[in-house]
């Protein structure tokens, strides 16, 4: 049905003046303006049943997105992490990650679908013509402004359709819930665990590499060795995420050239241990310098003094290396006398 086959009475009247006189090009203005094409209505402001089925229409569409949230929150809850599906084309993905992206891609695209098909068949849809002006608001552009908005908020139906106002409200109210859900993985809070490492007293220094136990002669002035606490196995469940905190860098200085009487207290005959953990964001330091007794990380070119309390030196590092108190047992191993002193590896918020 067009707007040609409705009595004229039927019609909505026109708004303003927005499709004025055409002006015809002359010499003096050879370019004038066309004006604007005759209005055409749509069959939903002739027609209020087309309208109610527009409105309807929009109503699903919110209605859908709401139940997406919903889906996508139950999905985040019920579906485990490491569950995959088979998707043809794309192949073995993960169902969780599916699930997410399509519920919350859904639940956005519903809203959007909603809002233009509420805005293509609902609300006005005449042209309005208006002359520039100048930037600065006057009194009377502010008054303009306002009863515009008044009317556009009028001619929308959000006051009359309130199907429409009522499931858009829901649904952008749902939408940010997803948001809400996913603050689950920022938790637990860590308590102290990041301020303890497995190190104690008692506990013997194993080389990473042959999985011995070392003694003092092991330890050659001038090399680098790395090792963990004894006990540790590599095919434990958490090894992990305990060596991301005992890792340790055992080196021999001469004890004259060993400059914090500290560090010369903590180890053993110029025997020093530290953690090997990079105290800017965590990167395992392997770099070594036997002159100078400098250590260097790789990722971001922080250094560390060794002979010198493990102090920074040069490098976006926030704080020395920790250094772990060290002795020799009765059985002639190294051992530890207690855990570090101080949180290792990058610093965090509730350090202090």
């Amino acid at each position: 049905m067009s707007s040609q086959d409705i009595p004229e009475e039927n019609l909505p009247a026109e708004q303003g003046d927005a499709h004025g006189a055409v002006k015809v090009a002359d010499e003096e203005n050879p370019f004038a303006d066309p004006g604007l094409p005759p209005h055409e209505h749509r069959i939903q402001d002739i027609d209020e049943r087309a309208a109610k089925r527009s409105e309807r229409t929009v109503a699903l569409l919110f209605t859908v997105s709401m139940l997406s949230t919903i889906a996508f929150i139950a999905s985040y809850v019920a579906i485990p992490v490491d569950r995959s599906i088979y998707v043809w084309p794309i192949g073995h993905i993960s169902a969780l990650n599916f699930a997410l992206g399509g519920t919350l891609g859904l639940a956005l695209f519903c809203i959007g679908a909603g809002a233009v098909h509420w805005a293509r068949t609902l609300m006005s849809d005449v042209e309005v013509a208006d002359e520039r002006h100048p930037i600065e608001a006057s009194p009377e552009v502010r008054t303009k402004v306002h009863a515009d908005f008044k009317q556009g908020a009028a001619e929308s139906g959000i006051g009359r359709r309130k199907l429409v106002r009522n499931t858009m409200l829901g649904a952008m109210a749902m939408v940010p819930l997803a948001g809400v859900v996913l603050l689950r993985d920022l938790g637990p809070l860590p308590g102290t665990k990041l301020r303890h490492t497995t190190w104690a007293k008692g506990k013997k220094l194993v080389n990473m590499n042959t999985g011995e136990p070392l003694r003092p002669a092991d330890v050659a002035v001038g090399s680098l060795t790395f090792a963990m606490p004894a006990g540790l196995d590599e095919h434990d469940h958490d090894f992990q995420k305990n060596i991301a905190k005992d890792a340790l860098m055992i080196v021999r200085i001469q004890p004259d050239n060993i400059k914090s009487k500290k560090s010369l207290e903590w180890g053993h005959e110029g025997i020093l241990a530290y953690s090997k953990i990079c105290t800017h964001v965590g990167c395992p330091i392997s770099l070594y310098e036997q002159q100078t007794h400098h250590v260097l990380c790789p990722c971001h070119q922080s250094t560390f003094d060794l002979a010198d309390a493990g102090q920074v030196i040069f490098g976006p590092a926030g704080h020395a290396l920790p250094q772990l108190r060290i002795t020799v047992g009765e059985d002639g191993y190294l051992e530890a006398l207690s855990d570090f002193e101080e949180p290792v590896g990058p610093a965090f918020w509730e350090r202090g």
